[in-house]
């Protein structure tokens, strides 16, 4: 932490909190400069470090003496991370298991790649049950014609279908991670469409434009509507462009040596929070490589492209069926 950091003593309260009486070491560091941030991997004050690794820290962030925000899996941003999360963070830390050499990110082993993308291999196909699955496609379809998310009231009379209102029913799926929620309870992400911007742009041919939450949802939203695609990304480690565009259900990769990364966040969580964020493009084997080695705390592998395409079609494609 800085020097008057107003964050410091409410960090330390909630770690105190997490811990929950356990017998542990917890030591304030303060610290007073931009090398100092970089000896200790401080991304922001407060960082807060378990066994010496940044279990928060997102893709991409350098160190720093800025003001640290966190982002809880609802949306909603403080000075602290949530309770629960963090004791996911000190419990996986704790969890005893083999140490994961991320050295070689392809032979690297973790969750299979479709059960990180698709709900712990519980497939994103929402029950047909009390009205979800209507008022799920309902929300991927106004997504694929407007490429926005819809608010509740327009998904009102497909829930009063069901005989349920559309906020218990956005509740519901959002307790199963079909979608995300702010705190207003308004669509934040229903995957694999974003309503805030992210890295991953897909031009449909319909000519609107949607943002996907990661590289495996970007790649099943062709197979999904059945249309041809353009996706835009970059690549996370140096930021050049990858294009992957679908004709008729066959895709080129530009780069042609382009791949994906799969990862996962220990501690579970929804997708959006555990892994979305860890599943990107990038332009070879090297740039992903060299992220991993940056990125310890996110175990997972490197994925081909026709994999890539498959977790992606066999993921996605089914969600609109009837």
């Amino acid at each position: 932490m800085v020097a008057d950091c107003p964050n410091a003593r409410p960090a330390l309260e909630r770690v105190t909190a997490a811990l929950g009486g356990r017998d542990a070491e917890v030591e304030l560091v303060e610290v007073r400069d931009e090398a100092e941030a970089v000896h200790w991997g401080m991304h922001g004050s407060p960082t807060i470090l378990v066994d010496g690794a940044d279990p928060f820290a997102p893709p991409g962030a350098v160190p720093s003496l800025s003001c640290r925000l966190y982002r809880d899996a609802d949306g909603t941003v403080s000075g602290v991370p949530d309770e629960a999360a963090l004791r996911q963070a000190l419990a996986a830390a704790a969890a005893p298991g083999p140490a994961i050499d991320m050295s070689d990110c392809c032979t690297a082993q973790t969750a299979e790649p479709l059960d990180v993308v698709g709900r712990a291999g519980r497939g994103r196909r929402a029950p047909a049950q009390h009205g979800l699955r209507a008022v799920h496609q309902q929300i991927l379809r106004h997504f694929a014609a407007t490429g926005v998310a819809p608010d509740p009231q327009t998904l009102q009379p497909v829930a009063t279908g069901a005989g349920r209102s559309a906020t218990d029913v956005l509740a519901e799926l959002a307790d199963e991670d079909f979608l995300t929620l702010d705190e207003a309870g308004n669509i934040r992400a229903a995957y694999p469409f974003s309503a805030v911007p992210t890295r991953h742009r897909v031009r449909l041919e319909s000519g609107v434009e949607v943002w996907s939450m990661c590289a495996i949802d970007a790649l099943g939203v062709p197979a999904m509507l059945g249309q041809d695609a353009v996706i835009s990304s970059t690549d996370p480690l140096s930021g050049d462009p990858i294009t992957v565009t679908s004709t008729t259900g066959t895709l080129r990769w530009e780069p042609a040596s382009a791949l994906v990364f799969v990862g996962q966040r220990p501690g579970g969580g929804p997708a959006a929070a555990a892994c979305c964020d860890a599943l990107n493009f990038f332009t070879d084997a090297a740039s992903a490589r060299a992220w991993t080695s940056q990125h310890p705390d996110v175990p997972g592998r490197v994925v081909d492209q026709p994999d890539a395409e498959h977790i992606g079609r066999q993921t996605f494609g089914p969600l609109l069926g009837p």
